[in-house]
């Protein structure tokens, strides 16, 4: 139960830090009086952060523990949202750098807790952490300008009130895991993954995925007004596309539950992915609203599965931690260059057609890496237990 409660805590903390940003952006740039460029920066900085930082979260769990590598993310949390408060350039810059830091350790280390106390129930607990982690997200997202006009401030109180339920996390995951025990730590050999071929699937697996994750977090309101539709519905369609994605996520227990190889649902969802993006980008207008519930179910289904798979094809909890790490670290760094990509492709052509043709390529290749990974097979352990891949 203890675990439970600092799982739901921390994914609730994790995702307001980054969905709160983007509908503040234009209040941002218009009030520090920065370039498009600097938004780009802004938007991109904190994907960059979750690749770079996760390197390290392994060999802090081993040091200290998870609930203790997890109360440390949340205080860092808490001093990155307060940073960001203060609104000029370099603090919100620092402060940026700092969020992305805590979320990428706590990305890491949240699997391989769910591994260690719930080796049987793997599917399950995920499902309950990603959808925690969507409905954060999209209550911030929706929540912060409100708060802004309620407040008399632009994005600068706002985005500094993101420190007040990490605060409350904090708090409470102390009380829940006081006097709990750190286990010794286990002699592991993460390279080892380095040198297997399921664990670089993956990797890949999961960057391909982030990757479309972010396009759609910061390009789907543009593609939308592209077809027509106002800012206030694209908005709205963003924010429906997020909270879709809870029921995508819940989803992914009773599906792997049934299915022990879960290629079919691979399958499934990459056909998903593609009938949403195509449909936004060339279907009839009426398809549009389908074709984003449609988006938001795969997506949603596709990040839970993802999160599954490093619980699933990892025989204990030090592995998953490990391959975490590894497939988190180099996904989120494949994932920043998504955004970046369809915004060029898109000033170079003035359309969607190539931008479509590059999200159709990054779903089949997601497809074919899934075709790997969706196998019931595991990577090598680290503490030296090996499972041939």
């Amino acid at each position: 139960m203890v675990t439970v409660v600092v799982v739901v805590l921390v994914a609730l903390a994790l995702r307001p830090p980054f969905t709160a940003v983007a509908p503040l952006l234009d209040r941002i740039q218009r009030d520090l009086g920065v370039t498009g460029t600097f938004s780009g920066v802004l938007t991109t900085l904190p994907v960059v952060c979750l690749g770079a930082f996760a390197f390290v979260a392994p060999r802090l769990r081993q040091r200290f523990g998870d609930e203790r590598v997890l109360l440390g993310c949340l205080v860092v949390l808490l001093i990155g949202n307060s940073l960001r408060a203060f609104g000029d350039i370099p603090t919100l810059l620092a402060g940026t750098v700092v969020v992305g830091a805590g979320i990428a350790v706590a990305n890491v280390a949240v699997p391989g807790l769910i591994k260690r106390d719930f080796p049987h129930t793997v599917p399950v607990v995920t499902a309950v952490y990603t959808m925690c982690l969507t409905l954060g997200g999209a209550f911030a997202a929706a929540a912060v300008v409100p708060i802004g006009h309620a407040l008399g401030s632009e994005w600068r109180a706002p985005l500094g009130l993101l420190a007040v339920p990490v605060l409350v996390a904090l708090v409470i995951s102390l009380v829940a895991v006081r006097g709990s025990a750190v286990a010794a730590p286990k002699p592991v050999s993460p390279g080892i993954l380095w040198r297997s071929p399921l664990a670089w699937h993956l990797t890949f697996f999961m960057g391909l995925q982030s990757s479309l994750a972010y396009v759609v977090f910061g390009w789907l309101p543009t593609m939308l007004q592209s077809r027509g539709m106002s800012p206030e519905l694209a908005g709205l369609a963003l924010g429906v596309q997020a909270a879709i994605q809870a029921a995508g996520s819940m989803s992914i227990p009773l599906l792997c539950r049934r299915l022990r190889d879960q290629r079919p649902i691979i399958v499934v969802l990459a056909l998903m992915l593609m009938f949403g993006f195509g449909g936004i980008l060339l279907g009839p207008t009426g398809l549009l609203w389908p074709a984003v519930v449609v988006l938001g179910l795969a997506q949603g289904a596709a990040f839970g599965l993802a999160l599954t798979l490093l619980g699933l094809r990892s025989p204990d909890s030090d592995t998953t931690t490990a391959l975490s790490g590894m497939a988190q670290g180099g996904g989120y760094l494949i994932a920043a260059a998504g955004p970046l990509l369809i915004g060029l492709l898109h000033d170079v052509s003035g359309a969607w057609t190539l931008p479509l043709v590059l999200i159709l390529a990054c779903s089949a290749g997601w497809l074919g890496f899934g075709l790997s990974v969706g196998r019931p097979v595991q990577v090598p352990s680290v503490i030296g237990r090996v499972t041939p891949n």
